[in-house]
């Protein structure tokens, strides 16, 4: 199997039975293997990230604003981002993102590009800045701020005129990346509806992302085409599975692209893929992503939050869970309340590793495979295991057996495909002394891989 045709199939044929034949495709292709930067790494280690939708539509009670919002409705009585730091950084979260500006164009910062922002309203007698409160509270509680600027906006005169709005939207990031200090992560999506004149724009991505680059050289971006960080594939927190960081460039080339290759390549990557571009999964702690009082009873159990850490963080990506500011400004009590049970939750589920302490032995079996060994200090019930690789060689492994030792027997615990970050297996539950990890197929020559065991809390 020639590169190319192994690029074309690649991803969808791993997403079935085809994966040990992929790997060992992509073994013969002897290509240079793609590895995380620092900013990459240590966005993935952060796992969790909150979202904060906040701006027009949070008074108007809608999701999708429409431009032509007036600024006066901008009004939170009590806003306070530091309630908000607190409650992410209670939570165990490590970062937060900003709706710095939503598709009505409604900016929460003084900005000179538009009359349509917090100047324009009664907030804090038109003197506010959403965007300074949030980054100074984020970095007062320790967590790395992120900024979202919609590209899409139905409010702006400019927007269709392309030359024209590009400028602008240039402007607006200019401002927003050398205002407020580092920022650890810009998010893009590929929002392109009409604007206020009936026209579509021509996004200039190559310009907007060269620049984040030259004001914040130590920021990830994402969007569905990355450049550092792509988007999973859906809205509901779920990364693939097989999940590789690896893309191929050319099948999502910016953000918004369409086609048949484009599902597949967000949801799995692709083994043979040229540049590292792991994936994020977003979802909101309510079914919309802006406030609405009629779904403060449907807020997310702490069971289903714990779902979406297995889907997300458990299988290579990382957990950006959306958690709204109300009308005063404020994140709801249930809300905040539902955020530390998840903590107590995880904690609870994933807090004491059995093999922690645990002699283990590592072997080669082959240039592709190895066994690892572990030997718990008594016999156990387990409920989950989590696997990780040391991505700072990249990510290798494609295939693995866990068995657990059952008197002189070994009884499958938990077959899977990529591992990378992290993989969580959810263990049937039996008693074992035991356990081995056999690493059936890999890229090349896989590394020791770390393995911690749960019990039954």
């Amino acid at each position: 199997m020639d590169r190319r045709a192994f690029l074309l199939t690649g991803a969808a044929a791993l997403a079935g039975s085809n994966l040990a034949r992929g790997a060992h495709a992509l073994h013969l292709l002897d290509a240079p293997t793609p590895r995380p930067s620092a900013a990459q790494l240590q966005w993935q280690r952060d796992e969790l990230a909150m979202f904060c939708h906040f701006g027009v539509n949070t008074f108007t009670d809608r999701e999708w604003g429409d431009g032509t919002e007036d600024p006066a409705i901008f009004d939170p009585a009590r806003c306070d981002p530091r309630q908000w730091a607190r409650a992410a950084r209670a939570a165990g979260f490590r970062a937060m993102i900003l709706t710095a500006k939503h598709h009505d164009g409604f900016c929460l910062w003084p900005t000179a590009t538009t009359r349509h922002s917090v100047a324009s309203s009664p907030w804090r007698g038109g003197q506010g800045d959403v965007v300074r409160e949030f980054v100074d509270a984020a970095r007062a509680e320790g967590l790395r701020p992120g900024l979202y600027l919609s590209p899409w906006d139905r409010n702006n005169p400019a927007y269709g005129d392309s030359p024209r709005y590009n400028d602008l939207y240039c402007a607006q990031l200019t401002e927003l990346l050398t205002r407020y200090g580092p920022i650890a992560e810009v998010w893009f999506d590929g929002a392109n509806g009409e604007g206020p004149n009936g026209k579509k724009q021509a996004y200039d991505w190559p310009r907007f992302w060269a620049l984040v680059r030259r004001l914040q050289p130590g920021a990830v971006m994402f969007s569905d085409a990355g450049p550092d960080i792509r988007w999973c594939g859906n809205e509901q927190g779920v990364a693939g599975d097989p999940n590789w960081s690896t893309v191929n460039p050319t099948v999502v080339s910016y953000p918004g692209e369409s086609g048949p290759r484009v599902a597949p390549e967000l949801q799995h990557g692709d083994p043979a893929g040229s540049v590292w571009r792991p994936s994020e999964a977003d979802v909101s702690i309510r079914p919309g992503w802006f406030y609405h009082p009629a779904e403060n009873d449907k807020v997310r159990s702490v069971g289903n939050l714990m779902e979406l850490y297995r889907s997300s963080v458990g299988r290579n990506s990382k957990l950006l869970l959306n958690v709204p500011p109300t009308r005063d400004g404020l994140l709801h009590d249930v809300d905040v309340a539902r955020l530390a049970e998840f903590r107590i939750e995880r904690e609870r589920t994933f807090g004491h590793d059995l093999a922690a302490a645990a002699p283990r032995r590592w072997k080669a079996e082959g240039p592709r495979s190895s066994v690892i060994d572990v030997e718990l200090p008594a016999p156990a019930r387990l409920a989950y295991s989590r696997l990780e690789e040391d991505l700072n060689g990249g990510q290798a492994v494609a295939h693995y057996s866990l068995y657990g030792g059952v008197g002189s027997d070994w009884k499958p615990l938990a077959r899977g495909t990529t591992i990378g970050f992290a993989k969580i297996d959810r263990l049937p539950p039996v008693r074992v002394r035991r356990v081995r990890l056999v690493i059936d197929d890999a890229l090349r020559s896989p590394g020791p891989v770390m393995l911690r065991l749960y019990g039954d809390a």
